[in-house]
């Protein structure tokens, strides 16, 4: 199947976009911005429903490769098929995020080796090999108990777990055989006053704050896992440490998460995530006024990349 994406001289974007919690709201502004810059957008394009043939990636019966970009935008887990075929089309058509970038900060240990090269603290780590079972506790012993496991592609919290003694280690250790695990990679726990900071970056460019705080008796400030929004405003320090880890990624659209070590006094970069959500409507209402700037930047962004491509 073959399909024409655009016609005389206006170009064409393909977009893939959550629609939950304000995410079609979202998808109606970014669309209409683009359309008074003479940019056409096709939305709904879930790799998911594509299928490829003959060096054509065909999604809803639009050739992929014929698109001006493709701007992938929806939070969540996606299946290796929708990834494999997103790295596929990033080697004809220019993909926001790019897949490169979107492919490192999904992988917990590669964005903290990546940051740490540059010279950006992260939370201590070590990644070993599932069999060295030794160098597994001899880090739990090291660390004094204070070890936090997390798989290298989870979100949002699932997965992550503290281990504050060999004897939760014990236990921990025949669940993760049953997984058929290849690596363990650990974080040394930051002591912190259990909220965060979020920092989005769009082009380099700073665009909002606000922090998250964990529940009374939890440690983890993912929504997901029950933590609350907060407002912060953050210091000029803050802002250059999040586009510089930003910078480091590689990617277009980033959010940027920070910690303050009350140990050594100095904030540390946690995550670096490839689809930071925009603020819900409920969110709004609680004082989150970023999203207009946000979805202005997007919007610049695409238009660059567009014409980048022409």
């Amino acid at each position: 199947m073959h399909s024409n994406t655009s016609s005389g001289l206006e170009p064409t974007i393909g977009m893939w976009m959550y629609q939950n919690s304000g995410g079609n709201e979202i998808q109606r502004q970014i669309i209409d911005l683009l359309s008074q810059k003479n940019i056409k957008t096709i939305p709904s394009l879930d790799m998911a429903n594509a299928s490829a043939h003959g060096g054509e990636i065909v999604c809803n019966g639009i050739c992929m490769e014929e698109l001006s970009a493709f701007f992938s935008y929806n939070a969540g887990g996606q299946t290796a098929y929708q990834v494999y075929l997103y790295n596929a089309l990033s080697r004809s058509v220019p993909t926001i995020n790019n897949y490169d970038a979107f492919a490192l900060t999904e992988d917990k240990f590669l964005t903290a080796h990546m940051l740490n090269r540059a010279g950006i603290r992260t939370a201590d780590y070590r990644l070993i090999n599932h069999i060295d079972i030794q160098l597994l506790k001899n880090t739990v012993r090291e660390w004094q108990g204070q070890v936090v496991y997390k798989p290298t592609d989870g979100w949002g919290g699932n997965g992550i777990v503290k281990i504050e003694d060999e004897r939760s280690l014990d236990i921990l250790i025949p669940f993760l055989n049953r997984m058929d695990m290849k690596h363990f990679y650990l974080e040394k726990f930051i002591n912190y006053d259990k909220t965060d900071y979020r920092i989005d970056i769009v082009d380099g460019e700073f665009v909002g704050c606000y922090g998250r705080s964990a529940p009374e008796d939890d440690w983890k400030t993912n929504i997901t896992s029950g933590g609350s929004v907060i407002l912060r405003q953050p210091d000029d320090a803050i802002i250059e440490l999040a586009i510089k880890a930003a910078k480091v990624s590689g990617l277009e659209i980033a959010g940027v998460d920070l910690l303050y070590d009350l140990d050594t006094e100095e904030y540390v970069v946690l995550e670096v995530n490839g689809i930071p959500a925009f603020a819900t409507p409920e969110q709004e209402k609680l004082g989150l006024d970023f999203n207009a700037l946000k979805i202005n930047k997007i919007v610049n962004l695409i238009e660059r990349i567009v014409e980048e491509k022409q």
